[in-house]
C-alpha cells in the first residue's frame, strides 16, 4: 500500500486551507471505498500531517487535529500542499521545507493547491519548472520566485511528478486529476459525478479579474496606468504615451514592465478586455457595441485578444456569465 501525506502547515492558514484538507480527505476516501467495492485491495493510505504539535483555531471557527506529524513520516509517495502561505518566521516552516525536499529526493511526487505553490517554490524544487497558482497571486509570485515559470492562466500543471493548480476551490479539479493518476479513469469519473465536479477544466483565465499592479512606487507608471484606465475607448499609442510623460520609448517600456509585469500594450489590452467582460456580464449590448466601447474597430482582432486573455470568445463569455442572456435559452 502506498502513502499520501496531506500537509497541515500551521501558522498562517485560513479557511481555504481547511477546505482543501477536508475536501481532499473526503474525495480520496470515497475513491478508496469505491475502489475496494470493485473488488480491489486498498491502494493508498492518506494521512494529514501537522508541522507543529499545537492546535490552532482558524477564524475562531474550526481547528484541525492532524493524524500525525511530519517528523514521524519517514517515507511517502505523494505530498499534497493545501492553500497556505506560512511566513519565514512561522513555527516549523524550515522543518517542513527540509522534509519536502528530502521526500522529493527519495522519489515522492508533490501536488500544490492555490497559494500552496509559494510553499513549494520556497523549497527551490520548482526552479526552472512550470507552475500555477491563483491568478490574484501571480504578480507577487513572479516577484518572489522569478526562477519559476509561472502559468497563471492554467488550472493544472503536470511536470515530472509535480502538480500545481490555479486556486480557490479549483483544488477540487486537481483532486479529481490526482484520483485519475493514482487510481484510474473510471474512479475519477465516479468521483466527479458523486461530488459534481466538472471534468477536463484546464484554464482559470475566465475567472481572472484584472485590477493592475499599483503597489510599485513608480509615480510616472502610476500616472500612465491611470491615463490608460480613464481612456478605455481610445486607441492609445505607446509612443504618444511615453511622450506625454517626457520619457523615451525604450525607458518607458522598461519601467512599465518592471512596475506592472505587463508591457504598456498588454496592460491596455487587459484594461479594455476587463471593461468588455463587465459589459458582457451585465448588459444586453451586442458584441460589436461592446467592442467599439472599449476602443476596438476590428472584430477579428477583438475576438483574438479576448480569447487570449479569457480563454473564451466574447459570445461564449456572454452566454456563460450574463443572466439575462442565459434566461433566453
Amino acid at each position: 500500500m502506498k502513502h499520501i501525506t496531506l500537509l497541515y502547515p500551521e501558522g498562517q492558514c485560513n479557511l481555504s486551507t481547511i477546505a482543501c484538507i477536508v475536501g481532499t480527505v473526503e474525495i480520496f476516501s470515497r475513491a478508496n471505498s469505491n475502489w475496494i467495492q470493485q473488488g480491489n485491495k486498498q491502494k493508498y493510505r492518506l494521512q494529514v500531517a501537522g508541522t507543529t504539535p499545537k492546535s490552532q483555531y482558524i477564524n475562531n471557527l474550526v481547528a484541525l487535529n492532524p493524524d500525525t506529524y511530519l517528523q514521524d513520516i519517514t517515507k511517502t509517495d505523494l505530498i499534497i500542499i493545501p492553500s497556505a502561505m506560512p511566513g519565514e518566521d512561522t513555527p516549523g516552516v524550515q522543518l517542513m521545507f527540509d522534509w519536502i525536499k528530502l521526500q522529493y529526493k527519495a522519489g515522492a511526487e508533490i501536488a500544490s493547491m492555490c497559494s500552496g505553490a509559494f510553499i513549494l517554490a520556497a523549497t527551490g524544487i520548482m526552479d526552472g519548472r512550470s507552475c500555477s497558482t491563483h491568478w490574484s497571486h501571480a504578480h507577487r509570485f513572479k516577484e518572489m520566485y522569478p526562477q519559476v515559470t509561472l502559468h497563471s492562466d492554467r488550472l493544472i500543471t503536470d511536470e515530472k511528478g509535480i502538480y500545481t493548480n490555479g486556486g480557490a476551490y479549483s483544488f477540487l479539479n486537481l483532486v479529481i486529476y490526482l484520483i485519475e493518476k493514482y487510481y484510474d479513469r473510471q474512479t475519477a469519473i465516479f468521483c466527479s459525478k458523486v461530488f459534481q465536479i466538472e471534468l477536463e477544466r484546464n484554464s482559470q483565465s475566465a475567472f481572472a479579474i484584472f485590477t493592475g499592479q499599483k503597489q510599485h512606487g513608480d509615480t510616472m507608471v502610476e500616472q500612465a496606468q491611470a491615463y490608460i484606465e480613464s481612456n478605455i475607448s481610445e486607441r492609445i499609442s505607446v509612443e504618444e504615451l511615453a511622450s506625454k510623460f517626457a520619457v523615451g520609448r525604450r525607458n518607458f517600456d522598461r519601467r512599465f514592465i518592471k512596475a506592472t509585469g505587463n508591457t504598456p500594450v498588454e496592460y491596455a489590452q487587459r484594461v479594455k478586455i476587463e471593461s468588455a467582460k463587465k459589459a458582457l456580464e451585465s448588459t444586453r449590448c451586442t458584441i460589436n457595441e461592446v467592442m467599439y466601447e472599449v476602443g476596438y474597430s476590428d472584430v477579428k482582432a477583438f475576438r483574438e485578444v479576448f480569447r487570449k486573455i479569457t480563454g473564451l470568445s466574447p459570445q461564449e463569455y456572454k452566454n456563460k456569465y450574463n443572466k439575462e442572456v442565459a434566461s433566453d435559452y
